[in-house]
C-alpha cells in the first residue's frame, strides 16, 4: 500500500533522506484525518502496552496485588533501565513473591547511561530488570499469580496472552490477522493502523464500565509517572512533560507511535516504513503540534524536528522537517 512522505532529512539545501508512512488521527466515532492508507497491518510492538496491561486492572490482579499508580506507568514502559526503573521491578516482583528469574523477558544492556556505565566498569552482567520490557512482565507476572497460570506466561497459548489478545481485538475492533514473537518474547498481534488509532481514542474517551476504568486510569498512571514510562532523555518522557501530563505518548520498536489526548478526546498511530525513530519521533511531534498540544517552540519538539543538526565539530549541517503536505 502506498505510503504518505511525512519526514525528510535536509543536508545544506538539499533533500538527503525521505521517511514515508501511514498515520490515523481518531475520535470516538472514527477517523478524523489519515495519512498513507489506514488500512495498512502493521506489528504495534512496545506502543500497545496500556492495551496489554488492561487484562491486569479488569481482572482485579492489580487491586488485589496493591499495585500502585507508578508500577501501573511501569507495566506500560519501555524503561531505559535506570537504577529506578531495576529497583520498582525488584520490588514489585518481591511484594508478589517472586524474583527475577521468574521473568521471560530476557537481558539485554540498559539504555540508561549511568547504570550502562556501572554494569560495565564494574565487569557486571545485566540482569532481565534491566530489560526495557521488565515492568510489562511483572504485570504480567502478577495477572498470572491471579489466574494461577503456568509459569511460561509468554507463550501465545497461555491464559496471560488469551487475555491480552482478546482485550486487543476488542479495542482495536478488529480480528487480528496473526502475531509475531517480540523482542520480549511475548506475542505482538497485529492490526491496522486505523485499528490501532482507534485504540488510542477509545482510551482518550473511556466510559463508566470496567474498562473505561481501567483505560483511565493507565493513561493517568503514564502521565502523571513519564519517568517510569521511558527515562531521562526518551522521547516519550520528555514529550509529556512538554505538553504538562496532558497527553499521553507511547513508542514501539521499528518507528511506531501513538498518543492518547484525553481533554480532546483523540488517539493517534503512525508507522513509518523504513522503521526510523529518527522519523517517527519527528512525525509524532508534528501532529501533536498540529493538534494545538504541543508548542513547536518549545525545546523538546525543536529537539526532535527542526533543530539544527550539527556534526562532530558542532558545525551545522542540516536539519529534519516534514515534507510538504504533511500534516496539511
Amino acid at each position: 500500500m502506498r505510503s504518505a512522505e511525512m519526514i525528510e532529512l535536509w543536508r545544506g539545501d538539499l533533500p538527503e533522506s525521505q521517511h514515508c508512512g501511514h498515520a490515523v488521527i481518531c475520535d470516538a466515532h472514527g477517523v478524523v484525518e489519515a495519512w498513507g492508507q489506514p488500512a495498512q497491518v502493521i506489528f504495534p510492538r512496545s506502543s500497545c502496552k496500556m492495551i496489554q496491561a488492561l487484562p491486569l486492572i479488569e481482572s482485579g490482579a492489580a487491586d488485589a496485588a496493591g499495585l500502585t499508580e507508578r508500577q501501573l506507568a511501569l507495566a506500560c514502559a519501555s524503561h531505559s533501565g535506570a537504577a529506578l526503573h531495576v529497583a520498582a521491578v525488584g520490588d514489585w516482583l518481591a511484594g508478589l513473591g517472586l524474583a527475577e528469574p521468574d521473568l521471560r523477558c530476557g537481558t539485554h544492556m540498559p539504555r540508561d547511561a549511568a547504570e550502562n556505565r556501572r554494569l560495565t566498569c564494574s565487569d557486571t552482567a545485566p540482569c532481565q530488570l534491566h530489560n526495557n520490557c521488565s515492568g510489562k512482565h511483572a504485570g504480567f507476572l502478577t495477572l498470572n499469580r491471579h489466574l494461577k497460570g503456568g509459569p511460561d506466561y509468554v507463550e501465545p497459548d497461555h491464559p496471560v496472552q488469551q487475555a491480552a489478545k482478546s482485550a486487543f481485538e476488542e479495542v482495536t475492533g478488529e480480528v487480528s490477522p496473526g502475531f509475531g514473537i517480540d523482542g520480549c518474547s511475548a506475542p505482538n498481534w497485529a492490526c491496522s493502523v486505523e485499528g490501532l488509532a482507534r485504540a488510542m481514542a477509545r482510551f482518550a474517551n473511556p466510559g463508566p464500565d470496567r474498562r473505561g476504568q481501567a483505560m483511565r486510569r493507565l493513561v493517568d498512571a503514564m502521565r502523571s509517572h513519564p519517568d517510569m514510562v521511558a527515562g531521562e532523555g526518551r522521547s516519550c518522557t520528555d514529550l509529556m512533560r512538554a505538553m504538562g501530563g496532558a497527553v499521553a505518548v507511547k513508542t514501539g520498536a521499528e518507528a511506531v507511535f501513538v498518543a492518547i489526548l484525553p481533554e480532546q478526546g483523540l488517539g493517534i498511530a503512525l508507522k513509518i516504513t523504513d522503521g526510523a525513530t529518527r522519523a517517527s519521533e519527528a512525525a509524532i511531534t508534528a501532529l501533536l503540534s498540529h493538534l494545538g498540544v504541543l508548542d513547536p517552540a518549545h525545546p523538546v519538539a525543536r529537539d526532535l524536528l527542526g533543530a539544527p543538526i550539527t556534526n562532530c565539530r558542532g558545525r551545522i549541517t542540516g536539519e529534519l522537517r516534514t515534507a510538504a503536505g504533511f500534516p496539511a
